[in-house]
């Protein structure tokens, strides 16, 4: 018998692995979360599966997103990121990726870790959520919201409340499974 799965990830292999086994997973590890906060800003106006598909061609292009390389990015390596074809050669989201690197710096200078600081906002619980269909779940929220502003205060680039909201589903600090999908208590 086929497992449920959510239904934005039907029918598409690298869609359908990602959601049984990362998206809505609590993620704590600093590393992990830049990782993710990084893709979400280039998926801003694009589809996560474009995104997807090109997820190991950023990770080669930004060294794996070590947050402490990006910070101190030179105009040569920028250059070079522009014109490379595996990623979403935006200037503006190029820029803003060393930028959120010296914000998380920053943040983990004052928390300990970002992941400290990024839990805090619901208290270190997953928030749990009963979707019964995908197109129900919000593109943002009063947390999002919340969490936007505080990190644009903080100097970080494209964040604004959806794109947090999503991180907020990526790394599980949001359960928006669909509530018969297999992975809904899993996570």
């Amino acid at each position: 018998m086929e497992k449920h799965r959510c239904g934005w990830c039907k029918g598409n292999e690298l869609y359908e692995a990602y959601h049984d086994e990362e998206w809505g997973v609590p993620v704590k590890d600093d590393a992990t979360l830049f990782e993710f906060l990084i893709l979400e800003t280039f998926q801003a106006g694009l589809s996560w599966i474009t995104i997807l598909k090109k997820r190991e061609n950023f990770r080669i292009a930004f060294d794996n997103f070590d947050y402490k390389k990006i910070a101190i990015y030179k105009q040569n390596k920028i250059d070079n990121l522009l014109q490379n074809k595996g990623i979403v050669r935006n200037k503006l989201k190029v820029h803003a990726t060393i930028t959120n690197a010296l914000a998380f710096l920053e943040i983990q200078k004052e928390f300990g870790s970002f992941s400290k600081y990024i839990w805090d906002f619901i208290d270190g619980t997953p928030i749990k959520n009963t979707i019964t269909n995908y197109k129900e779940a919000p593109a943002n929220t009063a947390l999002s919201d919340i969490l936007s502003k505080d990190l644009k205060k903080r100097g970080f680039k494209f964040v604004g409340s959806t794109v947090v909201y999503a991180h907020m589903q990526a790394t599980g600090m949001v359960n928006d499974h669909e509530v018969n999908c297999f992975r809904y208590k899993d996570v």
